[in-house]
């Protein structure tokens, strides 16, 4: 009889305070904004995406970036800053955080109309800059969006990604995190692409980024890990959400992959019921209700 087989330890990656808060409408205090983080430090988390360095013309729930890295940054975390360009990475060398983000879709659609550059003209830009990053000694995570759908185009080919994400390992990053940008995603597909990239890149960091719009996400992160995946980005509270991708809801709740994965046996580091605090920080700023499952069971008893 075939076993199941299941890392003993999963990193979780939050990224509540950037990726989760960047869609929310209303501009969401500063103050509560690095209450919010601190807490989800406290809850034993410590990998996280603080912001990110973009035009607050287009994304001003950021415009407080650099307040936010001056006065949230420690030893104990890696502390992650999301630059989409040239400007962004000059913002990021003007702070001391030294772990940075950076993106491209593998949608050529999605990319126009996210930075208005075609995926191959992206990676031209990055590809010096990821260089650079390097030689300064920085920590480089590479965020693929739209690695499985596209909200313009639809279903991507796998060797697609694949062929995107060797470009970003040949640059030199360190990190490939791998997102279902719209949550379209199913297991058996999850499974299949994460197969094939670890067997293609068995040195990087692979992180799985799974939305929820279909309800999918924790079925998907049970495949990713069935094909050897040991890291997954999630947001508190389930926030998030992408601007330029219509349909997309937010990010698999912390609260219910670190439930499920507690319930299997495997270590997370991380306390759900402060984590369940740091979510009732940000939940009175926020412009939807949480809904994960276990925020929703357990907000009143703790």
């Amino acid at each position: 009889m075939m076993k199941l087989q299941f890392p003993d330890k999963v990193t979780i990656i939050e990224v509540g305070p950037r990726d989760g808060l960047q869609n929310e409408k209303a501009f969401v205090p500063t103050e509560i904004k690095k209450a919010f983080i601190q807490s989800l430090k406290n809850a034993g988390l410590t990998e996280m995406e603080l912001t990110s360095f973009v035009s607050p013309k287009w994304v001003p729930q950021m415009g407080d970036a650099a307040e936010i890295v001056a006065d949230c940054l420690d030893i104990q975390t890696r502390n992650i800053v999301l630059a989409p360009n040239r400007k962004g990475i000059d913002r990021v060398y003007m702070t001391d955080c030294k772990a940075v983000a950076l993106f491209v879709g593998v949608s050529n659609t999605f990319n126009q109309k996210n930075i208005n550059k075609s995926t191959q003209e992206s990676m031209d830009e990055l590809t010096p800059i990821i260089s650079e990053l390097k030689k300064k000694g920085y920590f480089v995570r590479a965020c693929i969006s739209t690695a499985f759908y596209c909200p313009y185009e639809g279903k991507m080919k796998p060797e697609d990604t694949l062929h995107l994400c060797r470009q970003f390992v040949s640059a030199g990053v360190d990190e490939l995190s791998v997102a279902d940008t719209i949550g379209m995603a199913a297991p058996h597909e999850s499974f299949a692409l994460f197969s094939l990239l670890k067997k293609a890149f068995p040195d990087t960091l692979l992180t799985a980024h799974f939305h929820d719009t279909r309800k999918m996400a924790l079925t998907n992160i049970f495949a990713a890990m069935q094909a050897g995946v040991e890291r997954f980005d999630t947001s508190a509270g389930g926030l998030g959400g992408c601007p330029f991708a219509p349909g997309a809801a937010g990010n698999a709740a912390t609260e219910d992959v670190v439930y499920m994965l507690q319930r299997m046996g495997i270590e997370t580091n991380v306390d759900l019921e402060k984590l369940v605090q740091a979510i009732k920080i940000i939940q009175p700023h926020l412009s939807r209700p949480i809904e994960s499952t276990y925020y929703r069971l357990h907000s009143e008893i703790v």
